[in-house]
């Protein structure tokens, strides 16, 4: 049965990903019995999740509402808002509205995961209203970090909802529009009811610069470059692309791309019409082979990712390119909170190599995508809503976002959990419900719940090791040959001695056992996983995994 019967007309707002949270935004607008999804992104795993590379929100709640699902709206193509496509379409399958520069991107994903002729992928044009069921969408264009960014102007019968994704405010954006827009002007005339915003950057209180501001600044650093130079920064920021490949003509350098990302990137803004005044590219196993003085590098990894271009090259794990002492690498990037340790680590390594490293800290050669709080007042005063829910943050922004939209005299607001439903009206904003949520991982192929007994048993055996201990026994329980063990990742395991030892333990743990008792199969697993359980914690003060595998006479064919 459905959430909402057809005559609810309530505005209800469900946020699946992204709010208390940074990345995997998957939100749903609910009215008259229908649903809408903006955005259906993931995120990237930390160290708690050992062989697993992406999260993605749970869509229990949408997957037993597909029926009333009409449609997903994507605000623009960064991963956190697209990159779980591939990997969720299936459970709620629905078209996806996308402009044409995010649909490049997400038709690479779905040629890639096989589902290219499945998907019903709809290309838009910002500022023309899409009918879906009782909603009205359109594409409100705003800066941000990659190319077509967009809010979503979202109008119902009971007023206009405002989903701004991600934005700033930009004079000079390179790519994109100038801001302030005149949308959002009329926006505020015709009267918004909620504005559903970013949170990410609310902790700062300035505006967040211009692209056209890094060009100029990243000009001046390079001419006193005389050997090689690689700059490494966020592959979807298509502006910051272009500005490297106007410095590659600048000072005379043949430009290399190199990391996946990096070409995925450049393909879809070509293909899209961006990029129209970009230098040729020199294939990048010709890069080492170029004078050190006529060569840039532009390159993916700037967040000390460990399969990176830039993280290889480090590490002298790269096919193409091997750096030395008097080359230069900038990265044109932010250093994320979270990161540093690891980044770190990679500056060391470059520096060992004799590599002067630029970063953040030392020049100018970044400008956030995200809105500080002079920007967010701007957007306020345009737009003028009615009512405020801070959106795409971890707690701790998305409640400062609703401290400061008080403090601008806009005191209808709430800070969302994922799983909230909160409904929206001319009286406010208030939570009604909860729908349960989660996460899933990318585990090899399969998709999988993060609580998966996998992922458990991994975890556990990456902190504390594995025993696997193998008996055979004869017709009465009696042991047929000494136990054969295999140690891994336990300390002191290596050693013939603690080998020894474990042997003796299971041995003497057996020999206490009766006959009958040794015939029970459950009950030779619990003593002997026990034994060695407590004699480790003893021993190492590890509790390791333990599987023991019994063999019994009937069992074997001889």
């Amino acid at each position: 049965m459905s959430y909402m019967k057809k005559n609810d007309d309530r505005v209800l707002f469900l946020p699946l990903g992204g709010s208390g949270e940074i990345g995997m935004n998957l939100n749903l607008y609910g009215h008259k019995g229908r649903w809408l999804m903006v955005d259906c992104g993931m995120s990237f795993a930390d160290d708690h999740l050992p062989g697993i590379d992406l999260v993605f929100p749970r869509v229990d709640f949408i997957e037993d509402e597909q029926d009333a699902l009409v449609g997903l709206v994507l605000t623009h193509g960064h991963e956190d808002h697209i990159g779980a496509i591939p990997y969720l379409w299936e459970k709620f399958r629905c078209p996806v509205y996308a402009t044409p520069f995010t649909a490049e991107l997400v038709k690479d994903k779905l040629k890639e995961a096989g589902l290219l002729d499945q998907v019903d992928l709809i290309v838009v044009e910002p500022s023309v209203p899409q009918k879906l069921g009782p909603f009205e969408v359109t594409y409100v264009p705003l800066a941000h970090s990659i190319a077509e960014g967009h809010g979503v102007a979202i109008k119902t019968s009971k007023g206009t909802l405002f989903h701004t994704g991600d934005w700033k405010l930009d004079d000079r954006p390179l790519i994109g529009p100038v801001c302030p827009s005149p949308v959002l002007q009329k926006l505020g005339e015709d009267g918004v009811l909620c504005l559903i915003g970013d949170s990410t950057n609310v902790f700062n209180e300035s505006e967040s610069g211009s692209e056209a501001a890094v060009r100029e600044s990243l000009q001046e650093l390079v001419k006193g470059v005389k050997q090689r130079l690689v700059i490494t920064t966020f592959a979807s920021n298509v502006a910051r692309l272009d500005t490297i490949g106007q410095l590659a003509k600048a000072t005379g350098r043949h430009l290399v791309l190199l990391g996946r990302s990096m070409h995925r990137i450049y393909n879809a803004a070509k293909e899209t019409g961006y990029l129209k005044d970009f230098p040729p590219l020199m294939a990048e196993e010709d890069a080492d082979h170029l004078p050190r003085d006529r060569v840039l590098i532009a390159c993916t990894g700037c967040q000390g990712e460990h399969r990176a271009a830039i993280s290889r090259i480090a590490r002298d794990d790269h096919k193409f390119l091997h750096l030395a002492a008097g080359d230069t690498v900038i990265f044109s990037s932010k250093i994320i909170p979270g990161n540093e340790i690891t980044l770190g680590r990679l500056f060391n390594e470059l520096a060992d190599k004799g590599v002067e490293v630029i970063t953040e800290k030392d020049a100018f050669i970044h400008v956030s995508g995200h809105p500080g709080r002079a920007e967010l007042r701007k957007m306020y005063d345009w737009v003028r809503p009615a009512s405020i829910i801070p959106v795409h943050g971890e707690t701790r922004h998305l409640i400062r976002h609703a401290a400061f939209a008080r403090e601008m005299g806009l005191k209808k607001t709430i800070v969302p959990k994922n799983g909230d439903i909160i409904e929206i009206s001319t009286s406010g904003v208030k939570k009604i419900d909860e729908v349960a949520v989660g996460r899933l991982i990318l585990d090899g192929k399969l998709v999988e719940d993060i609580g998966s007994e996998p992922m458990i048993e991994r975890r556990r055996m990456a902190v504390n090791g594995h025993i696997s201990a193998s008996l055979i026994f004869g017709d009465r329980g009696e042991a047929l040959c000494e136990p054969l063990l295999s140690i891994r990742g336990v300390p002191g395991g290596h050693t013939d001695i603690f080998y020894d030892t474990v042997l003796e333990t299971v041995e003497r743990a057996l020999e206490r056992m009766s006959p009958k008792k040794r015939q029970n199969d459950k009950d030779v697993e619990e003593v002997a996983r026990i034994a060695i359980r407590r004699f480790c914690r003893q021993e190492t003060g590890k509790n390791p995994s333990v599987d023991i595998l019994i063999t019994r006479r009937e069992d074997l064919s001889i």
